[in-house]
């Protein structure tokens, strides 16, 4: 048994926190029964409604993708190009993408069905580290990149203090390698980041989230989490 808005939040209906909402506001069924009671605990068994519409109460299942390139982070796209989920064919959960990584971006994105574990990693309070590796166009020494240990402003937004290491530079090409340490998930913020200091990135992958790397994936594959490894990620965003 388990409650109520943890289970439509588990079918990625809305956060655990809409559920209780969607409760309150009488939206909720449950065998047919309107339930407005927060603490009311339901079975696998039991027929739970949202706005009349039944929800399924699957098994909560954690991949992780490594993205390639020229991928929408969704599970659909109005414009027919390639989405993640295109990748998990013969999964029979309805699964879709914790965040999102860029049309040009690759590397690791997690997807899942359960909407209440989504929802915690999203949220900009819960500091899970990303750590993402550019390739820029310019020369990248420590006192350009120093700013981005202080936050710099984007969008009339200051962002939070990032970790940055230089892996290498190409004067003859003009480019260096960028490694880049970031716990919030702003639109494009890698990106505007580096462009606030000078340095316009060229390519992107995002190599590590919280402590998963891509060890054992070429693009386009996945494997699912283990339960440390969830475990892992519930703890780091408590």
């Amino acid at each position: 048994m388990e409650r109520l808005q943890k289970v439509i939040a588990h079918a990625g209906i809305a956060s655990r926190r809409k559920a209780e909402s969607l409760i309150t506001e009488g939206r909720v069924k449950v065998n047919g029964e309107v339930v407005t009671e927060l603490g009311t605990k339901v079975s696998k068994k039991e027929r739970i409604e949202v706005d009349g519409v039944p929800i399924y109460q699957e098994e909560p299942v954690y991949y992780l993708f490594y993205k390639p390139r020229g991928v929408i982070s969704a599970v659909s796209d109005d414009k027919n190009r390639k989405v993640v989920t295109d990748y998990f064919m013969g999964i029979p959960e309805r699964i879709y993408p914790v965040g999102r990584l860029d049309y040009d971006t690759s590397g690791i994105l997690l997807l899942t069905n359960d909407g209440d574990f989504s929802q915690r990693l999203s949220h900009p309070k819960h500091q899970v580290d990303k750590v993402y590796v550019a390739k820029v166009k310019g020369f990248a020494d420590n006192k350009t990149l120093y700013p981005l240990a202080k936050g710099v402003m984007i969008e009339g937004r200051k962002t939070a203090p990032a970790r940055f290491e230089i892996l290498s530079t190409d004067r003859k090409a003009g480019t260096s390698i960028v490694e880049l340490t970031i716990h919030e998930g702003r639109n494009h913020q890698v990106k505007n980041m580096l462009a606030a200091v000078g340095l316009p990135v060229q390519k992107l992958k995002r190599e590590r989230y919280g402590d998963l790397t891509l060890k054992g994936l070429r693009p386009g594959e996945f494997r699912r989490l283990n339960a440390k490894e969830i475990n892992g990620l519930r703890n780091s965003s408590q």
